[in-house]
């Protein structure tokens, strides 16, 4: 089962018309006729948990606009929306047990984000899935949460180019779809200065980190990763199968890393459409 498809049954039903990600630099999106990017005018979007992301809603619309085309008179269209990381908040959550009632668990995941998260957490959009952790009884829960306003003003020029906008998630989520679902494997994800990194095991998200770098050097990247992987080895014995670069040059890493960039069944993962073709890979429609 893909990351995706853990969140809302999405792939139940049919696939969206059209899918976007957003990013600083623009929209990556796939549509019936096919895929492409559309740049935004500079300034248009500048990515934040807490603060206004969208500085020109125009700009964003006048982008969406141009991939969908005039709405007047249409039927109502669906749309997958990627959004950056950086925008919201997801983490891996560990439990000694979790409750069976839907209740339960959304108090208990709330508490958990109440004070790692920068923003009110009674105002925001909180989705969650368990995972029972092979070999133990521990439960690690995926929580992703970010500001009601904010996700309303990413959703709002889509729903004015007549989209409806069945299915919100953040990139690295969306990117997890294209890695194999065996052994131990590494994605670090870099899109302008926000690093991604994320630890599957066996299909299992097992780690997650959103970090803001002070530079998008290899330097910077080393810094939290490296820490990552003795991690890994000194705590859970093992080694990644791969180690995916997205967004930056695989060579930027340790030769002994033998990294390589994150090539799925839709092309090679970039730092504007990783999300996207994630997307795609679990089941979206080119």
């Amino acid at each position: 089962m893909s990351f995706i498809d853990k969140f809302n049954g999405l792939l139940a039903d049919p696939p969206p018309e059209f899918g976007f990600e957003v990013t600083e630099a623009g929209l990556a999106w796939s549509s019936p006729k096919g895929k492409g990017f559309t740049a935004f005018e500079p300034g248009t979007l500048r990515v934040s948990p807490s603060e206004e992301n969208i500085l020109r809603a125009e700009s964003m619309a006048r982008a969406v606009r141009e991939v969908t085309g005039d709405a007047a008179g249409r039927k109502r269209r669906t749309a997958a929306v990627i959004l950056p990381d950086y925008a919201g908040r997801t983490t891996v959550l560990d439990f000694d047990s979790f409750p069976a009632k839907t209740e339960e668990q959304e108090t208990l995941v709330k508490f958990r984000l109440r004070k790692a998260v920068p923003f009110d957490i009674d105002s925001a959009s909180v989705s969650y899935f368990a995972q029972p952790r092979h070999g133990s009884k521990k439960v690690d829960v995926i929580a992703s949460s970010m500001s009601l306003e904010t996700l309303a003003r990413y959703e709002a020029p889509f729903r004015a180019a007549g989209l409806h906008v069945g299915f919100v998630t953040g990139s690295i989520l969306a990117a997890l779809n294209a890695v194999p679902n065996t052994g131990c494997r590494v994605v670090v994800k870099l899109n302008g200065l926000v690093l991604a990194l994320a630890v599957t095991d066996n299909g299992a998200l097992r780690l997650l980190r959103t970090i803001e770098l002070p530079e998008a050097t290899p330097d910077a990247i080393a810094e939290h990763l490296m820490p990552t992987l003795t991690y890994l080895e000194d705590e859970w014995g093992k080694k990644p199968e791969s180690v995916y670069a997205v967004g930056f040059d695989p060579q930027w890493l340790e030769p002994e890393l033998g990294a390589e960039a994150l090539n799925g069944p839709f092309g090679v993962a970039q730092a504007h459409n990783a999300g996207l073709l994630g997307w795609l890979a679990a089941g979206g429609r080119l």
